[in-house]
């Protein structure tokens, strides 16, 4: 125990220092995740861990959260926050509730909203307090976007980029607002023949030419020396017109059919 509590000490330090040492943290968490196995930290039927390794266990997850979006590491912020939600709603009566709890949860509700994973969204709020999800800024933040992307107001959405809770958002925020604006281009490919670079850098939230030339070619748009974008869209070319001869002999086939049955 003494070694894992001065390793977490360690890891305390350095997570405190500016600028963090991401490589040294990274290593120190895996050594911490390796003691803390040994304790029994991640709770279960079975074990019983004492509360000074849980507080631990929890800070440590806590920090993982964090390093995880440091180093965008996807996948290793989803196992932080798995793990972390047993501490949270299993063990908050005996350890206490956690000052960033609601921080890293609304985090997450972000994380979920960005991977467009709504029913998994709406299935965490549902965990949390009425209260909370009206009053706390955490968690209004994801919960106001969710509405703003149901109702199709991606302009707040844009604006939402200066304004969070926490650094540690724009991070997902990121990830959302280039969901987005594949969504607008999109909507821009099948609602115009063509479109200036200029009106497509208003639409797209973009601020340079070179941005938007950037995201046209990630899409395959090609700029035309007259300064459009030109969209073929598929689904506006009309049909090809059944000739009326055609039509006329399926009507006799089916009349006759109906004799026939009659």
């Amino acid at each position: 125990m003494d070694s894992t509590v001065a390793l977490y000490k360690q890891l305390k330090t350095e997570w405190t220092k500016s600028p963090i040492n991401l490589k040294l943290c990274g290593t120190i968490l895996d050594k911490l995740k390796v003691a803390l196995a040994g304790m029994s930290y991640i709770p279960t039927g079975n074990t019983q861990a004492n509360q000074q390794e849980l507080l631990i266990a929890r800070d440590v997850l806590e920090i993982g959260v964090e390093y995880s979006i440091a180093t965008k590491n996807i996948p290793a912020f989803e196992r932080y926050i798995l793990q972390l939600k047993w501490f949270y709603y299993d063990y908050n009566t005996f350890i206490g509730e956690s000052k960033n709890k609601y921080q890293l949860l609304g985090l997450n509700l972000l994380f979920l909203l960005s991977q467009n994973r709504v029913a998994e969204f709406h299935t965490e709020l549902e965990l949390l307090p009425a209260d909370i999800i009206q009053t706390n800024a955490f968690i209004r933040h994801p919960l106001a976007l969710e509405q703003y992307l149901m109702e199709g107001r991606y302009n707040k959405i844009f604006q939402a980029k200066g304004n969070v809770p926490a650094e540690s958002y724009n991070f997902f925020i990121d990830i959302l607002l280039q969901t987005v604006r594949n969504e607008i281009g999109a909507c821009l490919e099948s609602s115009y023949e063509r479109i200036s670079l200029q009106e497509a850098a208003k639409r797209l939230n973009l601020k340079t030419k070179e941005e938007v030339k950037q995201f046209g070619e990630k899409k395959g748009w090609k700029l035309n020396p007259d300064g459009f974008y030109h969209f073929v869209n598929e689904l506006a070319k009309p049909k090809e017109p059944i000739p009326s001869q055609e039509l006329a002999e399926q009507a006799i086939m089916y009349a006759r059919e109906l004799e026939m049955i009659v």
